[in-house]
């Protein structure tokens, strides 16, 4: 059920790219509107579901779920601006970086990582290489782009470290109602603060804004949060270098547009980098005697 799952979350956020690239309007609306309206839809879920687990939270936790809010919204904020600032192959290499932040976290929390996930990380950060290839312009203006696209990378890991802590105590629903919410609220001030224009455009942005909400927001990032109680935030990472040929192989279902060969060559290393992981995991569990599902406690 995990990994038919997983499948729906890459698929989810597989979509985001094209979706919001597609989308006329500022970068901060665009993060803005799809976490304000999925914390519309799950917060009375969460109101009735999860009432009592929110009001009985302690402070460590209910400081770790605003961090990832804004974590989460630094993300938003840096990977989304920086698709409009250099492009896209570059953006989507450098924002994948987040894998690496994550092993950075982990061993500075004093969890050190195994040959086995160096080694797995590494052939799926390869694996992304050969598919957006390597395409840093030197200008000043995709310079920053690339720097805000290793930011948003970085914000992306600490939202996933931050929120397997909380997952040990909140429920899917109660954790993304909460962690939405605040980043729409960091998102909101940033775009006031900014003067980005967050109303009046024509009723075709409204409807992306719309699908890619359902599809990257709901269906993307609310099932990996789903998964972080059962996965560590380094598999979660790696499971998310699969939307860069994902975005690629939905591209050339609907819109007819043919991958090159380094699509499905960069989708076999990422798999196999994922796989050596897993693996790696399930061999350390093995020789401990834990749960290779279940994430250290935080």
């Amino acid at each position: 059920m995990n990994a038919f799952l997983a499948l729906v979350a890459v698929l989810g956020v597989s979509a985001s790219g094209p979706l919001m690239a597609a989308i006329a309007a500022p970068a901060l609306a665009i993060a803005f509107w799809r976490n304000a309206a999925a914390t519309a839809l799950l917060a009375p879920w969460a109101a009735a579901r999860s009432r009592t687990e929110l009001s009985t939270l302690g402070a460590r936790h209910v400081a770790l779920t605003v961090l990832s809010g804004v974590l989460l919204a630094g993300h938003f904020a840096a990977w989304v601006t920086s698709l409009q600032l250099t492009s896209v192959a570059a953006a989507t290499a450098l924002v994948s970086t987040q894998v690496v932040w994550v092993v950075a976290i982990d061993r500075v929390l004093g969890e050190r990582p195994s040959g086995a996930m160096l080694l797995g990380c590494g052939v799926a950060v390869a694996g992304v290489l050969v598919v957006t290839g390597i395409d840093l312009t030197l200008s000043t203006r995709a310079l920053v782009g690339d720097l805000l696209a290793v930011l948003g990378g970085a914000c992306a890991a600490g939202y996933l470290v931050c929120g397997r802590a909380v997952r040990t105590r909140l429920s899917t629903t109660g954790y993304t109602a909460a962690c939405y919410g605040t980043c729409s609220v960091v998102l909101l001030v940033a775009a006031l603060a900014t003067g980005a224009s967050l109303v009046g455009f024509p009723l075709e942005v409204w409807l992306l804004l719309a699908a890619v909400t359902v599809s990257a927001q709901l269906l993307g990032h609310s099932l990996l949060n789903h998964l972080l109680a059962v996965m560590s935030p380094t598999v979660i990472s790696l499971l998310l270098l699969l939307e860069v040929p994902g975005a690629a192989l939905l591209a050339a279902v609907f819109l007819g547009q043919s991958p090159a060969w380094g699509v499905y060559a960069g989708l076999g290393l990422i798999l196999a980098g994922l796989a050596v992981v897993v693996r790696g995991r399930r061999s350390d569990a093995a020789s401990s005697g834990a749960d290779p599902a279940v994430p250290p406690p935080a």
